[in-house]
């Protein structure tokens, strides 16, 4: 093969060949919109505006649907979309609305333990990702097999294994509506709090 024959290849070559610490387009997103995430979770347990902290919270879960979308899981990401952007922040915003929750900044919102709420969210952070990489260290995915993002997986791996949580999640939230619809007509009845 000729010098000439040899660099004709070379770039063919070195295109086919990603190595593991050459990233490609949808890494450096997914590395980026997870960044941004973080930055807006961080922003949701540090503000003190309750109301700005629910709509932090709208861009942190919508940071979450967008990683779906890019490990092209769509169904997952819209149920993100529909279920946790657009059910638990709107029961959320309604439970702060019937609550008479203070809408500017409120400085009773800080209970003064942020160390030891970092002490945990670090103990418990850690626990987790222990917990997935000891978990999935041997499991490999079946790229021959329905994608799993796909419907009939997601489907089938909720009603057959996480149903239970599932109910019991709609369950508490239901309970949370409740608690808010009794606090705020407790409050339209008796202001002083007076039973």
């Amino acid at each position: 093969m000729t010098l000439a024959g040899a660099l004709a290849h070379a770039p063919v070559a070195a295109a086919g060949d990603q190595g593991f610490l050459s990233p490609t387009g949808v890494e450096i997103a997914f590395l980026l919109v997870g960044l941004a995430t973080f930055g807006a979770a961080v922003v949701t347990v540090t503000s003190k505006q309750l109301v700005h902290a629910a709509l932090w919270l709208v861009v942190a879960l919508g940071g979450i649907a967008v990683e779906y979308l890019l490990l092209t899981a769509e169904f997952i990401a819209w149920v993100q979309v529909l279920i946790y952007v657009g059910s638990v922040v709107v029961l959320l915003l309604f439970g702060l609305m019937l609550t008479k929750a203070p809408i500017g900044r409120s400085p009773d919102a800080d209970s003064g333990n942020r160390w030891a709420a970092l002490t945990v969210a670090v103990a418990a952070a850690a626990a987790l990702v222990w917990v997935v990489v000891d978990a999935f260290r041997t499991t490999w995915i079946d790229l021959d097999g329905p994608a799993q993002g796909s419907t009939r997986v997601s489907g089938e791996i909720i009603f057959r294994h996480w149903v239970l949580p599932f109910e019991a999640l709609s369950v508490l939230l239901l309970a949370a509506l409740v608690g808010a619809i009794v606090l705020s007509r407790r409050n339209a009845k008796d202001p002083e709090g007076k039973s």
